[in-house]
């Protein structure tokens, strides 16, 4: 059994993605982050920088302790080697999916936050913050669009975890200021995912939540980018 600590957001639909590709047994412990329910004791003991997702697998492989992960692309990774799915065997396959996997991390993620930051949440519209983060959302798309010409996913020919942490930071790409039509590559493949029954299960599984996630009080959003706990 997974425990996956979640909200329904891009980084939390990454998990969702690979647990309902695979059919692992897991169940959901929301973690309310416009709540601050993120710096709960019992949650930094897993997570000890306070942000989901993060698992506990209580059947893991070496048959030892419960094993708890933090970080999305660690959980993809280490889930994805636990199931021996998603992820080639070969040296060089196996290296594409890393790649990628940590250029998702390390720039898509990253940037897109800013991104839904500085043009959907801060208190003050600073437009150079704005104008930088849309374009360098631009520049990887278009990054993104380049690698997916001559194949139909991220790393090659078969769908990985490289994917699937891509997937979640495109899907609001209106609130990000960009049209798929101008990334013909991009739009095929994100079109396939979307299409893909795992991923319908996936962000079904997110709807229960989505009605308890308002970040508009100043008091949420004080918790949410301050890193402040709750009054």
């Amino acid at each position: 059994m997974i425990e996956l600590y979640y909200w329904p957001t891009p980084n939390g639909h990454k998990i969702t993605l690979f647990l309902e590709e695979t059919g692992l047994d897991y169940t959901i412990k929301p973690v309310n982050i416009g709540k601050g329910e993120q710096f709960d004791p019992a949650f930094l003991r897993i997570a000890p920088n306070n942000r989901m997702p993060a698992i506990v697998d209580s059947a893991p492989a070496d048959g030892g302790a419960p094993v708890s992960v933090f970080e999305s692309g660690a959980i993809l990774l280490y889930l994805a080697e636990k199931t021996r799915r998603f992820l080639p065997a070969d040296l060089r396959g196996r290296s594409e999916t890393l790649q990628w996997l940590f250029w998702q991390m390390a720039g898509l993620g990253p940037m897109l936050g800013q991104n839904h930051h500085f043009s959907g949440y801060a208190p003050e519209k600073i437009p150079y913050a704005i104008e930088r983060y849309v374009n360098e959302t631009r520049r990887l798309y278009g990054v993104l669009d380049k690698r997916l010409a001559d194949r139909p996913f991220v790393a090659g020919a078969d769908y990985t975890i490289a994917d699937m942490a891509c997937y979640p930071w495109i899907v609001p790409y209106e609130r990000q200021g960009m049209r798929l039509e101008d990334f013909p590559q991009l739009k095929r493949w994100f079109d396939a995912i979307a299409a893909r029954p795992a991923t319908q299960r996936a962000y079904a599984r997110g709807e229960p939540y989505r009605g308890h996630s308002d970040t508009s009080s100043e008091e949420a959003r004080r918790i949410l980018f301050g890193q402040g706990r709750p009054a």
